[in-house]
């Protein structure tokens, strides 16, 4: 009886803290991962390194000179050489390791062996990254940092740049409109992708630049930002008016780079500019970033006036997507599907969106308008996008690299909000004021009086 009684007594605390750490982890892996997972993880890397690199084949055979070292002073077994190992360095999701390549190893190597790292040292995922010849960086991802996004304190973006989402190896994904000037984004209702697009206009609104909408649901999703917007077109017919405005905007800019390209012997080489970029700050045209939604809209008609209309308007985009760059006009074409059946020019106009973001789609040939060109090896991925992980992306580059991304949760109206702070910042664009929307003015509520009024006598 006496040893019963001390077990329960011993046993009671250790079933609750057993069941403590099964809810944090469960509920809160940041904070598991740093009492937890950190200390075991770093512990197995260090005690297996070496066993764990010869497993995976990661070791060469040593040098002559090391074989007769060892035989000199320990005369004991000379074992294959790992990679030299860093310093390990813990972050608030994992850890991170550089490793020093052995002669004759390639960081493809170290990739291939990516997944037994990861269930030898007991963590969610394993990256590794070039550093330069020779030196490579292990990224260890303690837990799913997709499951429940939290942006890195230091995602903060700079000109054109915006910090949207999380990578699956805890960096920020930034779409960056000077090196990626066009974009794509496909995905389903409710698949996330006008909270991908809510970030992207939230993260500009502060920068100096020009925002035009084109929201052929009536304006639906872009409508709640028009205090910041220069532009906003919310049907075909307002396109149609409003896409040669923005190509005879580009050519101004143009007509501008060229009149600065008038070179004289003895100007300086930075003079000299092919885009607004190289032109004197004082000179330079604000740049201008065009959101596009539901591109679908533009391309369906039903009579053969609406075609021609349709055909003028694929036309001017393909312009701007093909000229815009260097006059500082940028695309963001978003969509449920966007391929040859949409069209005319469908197929030429996507070939100029690089960027690419596919959130979850109804069937793989959506996954294949979007990836399928330029990462064959992400459609899979795409199409395995759960539906109850909205947000949730697959994004790829023309290199054939891609992620999985997931943009954190912003509400409509903090997005609405951060676009009323930033109303100033409306640049001034002549050609685009007749396409301003009108924003209602929200009446002041008056603050309630703390004077009482004196009372009556009779």
């Amino acid at each position: 009886m006496t040893d019963l009684t001390t077990l329960l007594e011993v046993g009671g605390p250790v079933a609750a803290l057993g069941g403590g750490a099964a809810y944090t982890r469960a509920k809160h892996p940041g904070i598991y991962w740093s009492a937890v997972g950190l200390p075991i993880s770093t512990l197995r890397l260090l005690s297996s390194y070496g066993s764990v690199m010869e497993a995976c084949g990661l070791t060469v055979t040593p040098s002559r000179l090391r074989v007769l070292a060892v035989k000199a002073t320990t005369r004991g077994e000379v074992r294959p050489v790992p990679p030299r190992r860093g310093i390990i360095r813990p972050t608030t999701t994992g850890l991170r390791l550089r490793l020093r390549l052995a002669p004759g190893q390639e960081p493809a190597d170290v990739a291939a062996s990516a997944e037994r790292l990861r269930h030898a040292w007991g963590v969610h995922a394993v990256y590794v990254t070039t550093v330069k010849p020779g030196v490579v960086d292990l990224r260890l991802v303690g837990y799913d940092v997709l499951r429940k996004v939290r942006m890195p304190r230091n995602a903060a973006g700079g000109s054109l740049q915006v910090p949207v989402a999380l990578r699956e190896d805890a960096t920020p994904f930034v779409r960056d409109y000077r090196v990626v000037p066009h974009g794509l984004t496909l995905g389903a209702t409710l698949s996330g992708k006008s909270m991908y697009l809510r970030h992207l206009v939230a993260g500009l609104a502060p920068q100096p630049v020009a925002l035009v909408g084109i929201d052929c649901k009536r304006g639906v999703e872009l409508a709640p930002f028009a205090s910041r917007l220069s532009a906003l077109a919310t049907d075909p017919e307002q396109v149609a008016d409003l896409l040669p405005v923005l190509i005879k905007e580009m050519e101004d800019r143009y007509d501008l780079i060229k009149a600065r390209q008038r070179i004289a012997p003895g100007t300086p080489n930075e003079e000299i500019t092919s885009d607004i970029w190289g032109l004197p700050e004082q000179e330079r045209p604000v740049p201008v970033v065009l959101f596009v939604d539901e591109v679908a809209e533009l391309f369906l008609v039903a009579t053969k006036k609406e075609e021609e209309r349709r055909d003028e308007m694929v036309t001017q985009l393909i312009r701007l997507a093909q000229l815009g760059r260097a006059a500082g006009i940028y695309l963001e074409v978003c969509g449920q599907r966007f391929g040859a059946e949409l069209g005319k020019g469908a197929t030429m106009l996507r070939a100029q969106l690089t960027g690419r973001v596919c959130h979850r789609v109804n069937d793989e040939a959506s996954a294949k308008m979007a990836l399928g060109d330029i990462a064959p090896g992400a459609v899979s991925a795409a199409c395995a996008i759960p539906a109850e992980r909205p947000g949730l992306a697959v994004a790829g580059d023309t290199s054939g690299g891609w992620s999985r991304i997931r943009t954190p949760y912003l509400s409509l109206s903090d997005a609405a909000e951060t676009c009323r702070a930033s109303a100033h910042m409306v640049p001034d664009l002549p050609a685009l004021k007749p396409f301003r929307p009108s924003v209602p003015v929200q009446p002041v509520e008056s603050p309630a009086s703390v004077v009482r009024p004196r009372p009556v006598t009779g």
